[in-house]
């Protein structure tokens, strides 16, 4: 009974809603103002459909972008009533067009970044890069030299403290035959 009453909601729906549901899902061609128009003036849409002059599904792709929102309309209610016969009857300019309309790049799926954007990319890391290599040997060339810790002399001293105070009498510097440079880094 669920079921019955569910289906006869589904027909009370008017067409204009579903076409410009379908339009607003497949191509993304009309924004959200224009399909609400379309669908408030019921008769009024179809009338504006009309008017749209017809537009050849062949080669399609290279066309899309120079159509109106109208003939955009125009071409995706024409593909729905093309899909709707047996597709092995479709001509491969229809399928290809059904396949744009529904899938191609365009619309929100239009691609981000256009031909020489990659080479711009790489210039502008590469003089990053350069300008972080040019800044590092800027600073070293204004730096002390090296700190007093790291000549051979203060870590010699400093294995000699350590072993005044004992220091790691299992396995360091203090234990019984230690062999190792303790401290002492510099050469």
């Amino acid at each position: 009974m669920q079921a019955a009453l569910r289906l006869a909601a589904r027909q009370r729906l008017s067409t204009t809603t579903i076409a410009a549901s379908r339009r607003c899902l497949a191509t993304a061609a009309a924004s959200h103002a224009e399909l609400a128009r379309h669908a408030g003036s019921g008769a009024g849409a179809a009338a504006t459909r009309g008017r749209a002059a017809p537009v050849s599904l062949a080669n399609i792709e290279a066309q899309w972008n120079g159509l109106s929102a109208e003939e955009q309309a125009a071409v995706h209610d024409a593909l729905e009533s093309v899909q709707a016969k047996d597709w092995k009857e479709l001509s491969v300019d229809e399928k290809k067009a059904a396949y744009y309309v529904a899938f191609g790049p365009h619309g929100s799926r239009a691609p981000i970044s256009h031909p020489g954007d990659s080479l711009k990319l790489w210039a502008s890391v590469a003089g990053l890069v350069a300008a972080a290599g040019l800044l590092a040997i800027g600073v070293r060339q204004f730096a002390n030299g090296p700190a007093p810790t790291m000549t051979k002399e203060w870590q010699e001293a400093t294995n000699e403290r350590a072993l005044e105070m004992k220091l790691d009498p299992i396995t360091g510097l203090a234990s019984e035959g230690y062999k190792g440079k303790g401290f002492v880094q510099s050469e």
